[in-house]
């Protein structure tokens, strides 16, 4: 008699190829559960005022996996409510799974884009660090401003995808880093999107 096959997480993918991922049966349905459940989430997060939810939900996909999430999320406009927090949790989940490659590309990009490397903060820009501060950028939307928890997320990706675009020659780099700088200009527009009382 055979074991019957594990359960096991989904496997990891760069944030810039996850962009792609979506695909809706009912799109109804689909636009009011994703739309709902990014509110619901962020709300109960932001009310809650308690370290031990705010933690839960930054390791959400540690517990449902990224694919859960993507299903929800991937497919919504890049500048709404469901897009920033697919694109916050897709950077974590990258950082955490490959610390080491965004620490080296971080660190590669800093010389170009200096004003952004203010504003993410990773200092100094090793393995450690990068995940803290994936880390502080996602609790920051739970517990902190959540307009400025979009724009470290937009600087953290600029630095990286000007380290990238340097450290990595080829035509898939450079296009992945592409998708990174378009994920930073999403983000930073919902950021301003939120301080007008505008993302939905």
């Amino acid at each position: 008699m055979t074991e019957p096959p594990r359960p096991h997480r989904p496997a990891y993918r760069d944030p810039a190829s996850l962009e792609a991922i979506g695909g809706v049966s009912d799109p109804v349905a689909q636009l009011h559960a994703a739309h709902e459940s990014a509110a619901v989430l962020l709300r109960t997060g932001r009310s809650a005022h308690d370290p031990d939810v705010t933690a839960r939900l930054v390791a959400l996909t540690d517990e449902v996996g990224l694919d859960t999430l993507a299903e929800l999320w991937s497919a919504r406009p890049a500048q709404s409510l469901p897009g920033a927090l697919w694109r916050l949790y897709l950077l974590r989940e990258w950082v955490t799974a490959s610390p080491d490659d965004a620490a080296r590309e971080y660190a590669a990009g800093i010389r170009f884009t200096e004003p952004n490397h203010a504003v993410a903060g990773v200092d100094p820009p090793g393995p450690t660090e990068v995940r803290t501060v994936a880390d502080a950028i996602l609790r920051g939307a739970f517990d902190g401003d959540f307009a400025i928890a979009l724009e470290r997320a937009a600087a953290f990706c600029h630095v990286v995808a000007s380290g990238r675009a340097d450290t990595s020659p080829g035509e898939r780099a450079v296009l992945h880093a592409a998708r990174l700088q378009d994920m930073a200009r999403d983000l930073a527009a919902c950021a301003r999107l939120w301080r007008a009382g505008k993302l939905e």
